[in-house]
This record gives structure tokens, C-alpha cells and sequence, in this order.
């Protein structure tokens, strides 16, 4: 075998490794979906969807006839999270990006840039722990109340976990604009705080919008710190002084003990079918507003 049909083998078999490869990644996707779709149904045969939906309890027991299986308050608690979360992050995170890329030195750079990275390395449990430790005990003075285990202390950690992303993307970002852009506008007269706001931020905004939806991503999905930090509770809740439990944090607690194919069991994968839904929907948003504003550059 010469040379050049050496060559040719090894291509076709890297071509089979990663065209199987892919193959094998869509259809371990396509077999969650699907195991998600069929145990969601199955739950749905035994539990109206307008009560699933409309329900503001979620308190299974043994006996059907006393189990209540309400979204509303898992849902909410969830989206209670999240969204406190981002409002936290998302200017502390761009805010950081634009510093790093525009303002600090490199002397600064070397120490933050590494410094947000191994942030990112911090396991979910030390995030929920410090929250235990720290960040409760402080909102509890602060705020005068029994304990600081409530949503807001899970919007904290959820913070802190999704500013290594949103700084990262948002700064590779800001990087990717042309140079000339800032050099155009410099050259024009405006002042370095101008030429960041009105040329730089709207050129970088998709890949902003992508960072600050992988932040939320990651927020949405976090099981480990909001089931720590939160204090678990079922009610409904009403604010974020109060205690709540996540579809993370409950399928978590609740799936190693529930028995197999009961309507407890089934509902675990309908909370979850939910979620995935709505993980599903921010990524095709996020696309679809990256996609405009990019149209419009």
C-alpha cells in the first residue's frame, strides 16, 4: 500500500469515526426525548393536564385519589430563580467583560481572566454550601427574617454560578468586533465611553444575547446549590423572601425514593419533560433574536 492510499483509508475511517459519532449523539438525544414523551403521556392518562397545570400544590402520596400533582408552584419557583439570578448577573457579567476587554490593563487581565475561569471549576455543592454558611446568616440579619434560606438566596448562588459564562462569551464577543469600528469612531471625535456604548455593545449584542442565554441555561438547570440554599419548601411562593423547591431540586429528592411506574414516578418525567421545554424555547428565542439583530448589522 503506497502512500497516497494510506492516506485515503485514514480519511474515509476519520470521515466513518465522526459521521458515527454524530449519529450516536442525535440518537441518545432522540432516545431522552422520546423516553420523556412516553412517560409523560403515561402520566397524563392517569392525571388531567388542566390539573397538572392548574393546580397550585404538588403533594404526592401512596393513594391517587388524595395525590395533588400541581406545576404551578414547582414552575414558578423555578422561573422565581432564574430570574432573579440573571438580574443579577447579567449586568455584573457584561459589566465585567467590557472591563476586561476596554479598561484594565495586563497586569489586571492575567489575574481576572484566570480568576473568572476557576470560578467556573468550583463544584455546585461548595457554591450551595457557602450559601448555607454564609450568604443565609446574612440575609436573615439583614432583611430580619427566621432564616435566609429562601429564593433569594438561591438567586445569589445561581448568580455567581453564571457570571464565569456570561464574562467569558460576552468578552469573546466584544473581541470579535473589527477594530477599524472603534478606530472609526475614535477618529470621529467620540470619547471611549461613546465608541463603547453605541458602537461596540450593539455590534457584540448577539453574542452578548448568546452569553446571557447560556447563563440562564445553566441557572434553569442547576440542581445541586438551589437544593442546598433554598429551603425546599412547597408552598407557593410569594416572593423572594420565600422558601421554594425548583423541578430540579424535586426531581432530585423525590425520584431515588419514589416506587417504579407508579403516577408519583410518571409525574417526575412530566416535571422534567416541562423543563426541557422550556431550556428548549429560550435556545430557539436566543437564535432567533441573534439572527434579527445580526440582519440589521
Amino acid at each position: 500500500m503506497n502512500r497516497t492510499q494510506f492516506r485515503i483509508q485514514s480519511d474515509n475511517g476519520f470521515r466513518f469515526l465522526f459521521q458515527a459519532s454524530g449519529v450516536l449523539c442525535i440518537a441518545v438525544l432522540l432516545g431522552i426525548f422520546v423516553m420523556l414523551c412516553y412517560n409523560t403521556i403515561t402520566f397524563f392518562t392517569q392525571i388531567s393536564p388542566w390539573d397538572f397545570i392548574s393546580d397550585s400544590q404538588w403533594n404526592p402520596s401512596s393513594s391517587i385519589k388524595t395525590s395533588v400533582y400541581g406545576l404551578l408552584p414547582l414552575l414558578v419557583s423555578t422561573l422565581l430563580v432564574t430570574m432573579g439570578a440573571m438580574l443579577l448577573a447579567v449586568p455584573l457579567g457584561v459589566g465585567t467583560a467590557l472591563f476586561i476587554s476596554e479598561y484594565a490593563g495586563e497586569s489586571v487581565k492575567r489575574i481576572l481572566k484566570p480568576t473568572v475561569e476557576m470560578l467556573a471549576a468550583i463544584p455546585s455543592v461548595v457554591i450551595g454550601f457557602l450559601g448555607i454558611v454564609v450568604i443565609s446568616p446574612a440575609i436573615s440579619n439583614v432583611f430580619g427574617l427566621p432564616n435566609g434560606l429562601n429564593a433569594l438566596n438561591g438567586a445569589i448562588l445561581l448568580a455567581i454560578m453564571a457570571l464565569p459564562t456570561i464574562i467569558t462569551v460576552s468578552e469573546d464577543a466584544i473581541h470579535a468586533v473589527p477594530y477599524s469600528l472603534k478606530e472609526a469612531s475614535l477618529g470621529l471625535g467620540a470619547s471611549q465611553w461613546q465608541t463603547l456604548r453605541l458602537v461596540m455593545l450593539p455590534a457584540a449584542y448577539p453574542g452578548i444575547i448568546a452569553a446571557v442565554m447560556l447563563g440562564m441555561g445553566r441557572a434553569i438547570g442547576e440542581t445541586m446549590t438551589v437544593l442546598m440554599a433554598t429551603g425546599n419548601s412547597l408552598a407557593f411562593p410569594k416572593g423572594f423572601f420565600d422558601s421554594i423547591r425548583t423541578i430540579t431540586a424535586t426531581i432530585a429528592i423525590e425520584m431515588g425514593e419514589v416506587p417504579y411506574q407508579t403516577t408519583h414516578y410518571y409525574a417526575l418525567f412530566a416535571i422534567a419533560f416541562v423543563l426541557f421545554l422550556i431550556t428548549m424555547l429560550v435556545n430557539i428565542l436566543a437564535e432567533r433574536v441573534a439572527n434579527n439583530i445580526r440582519k440589521f448589522q
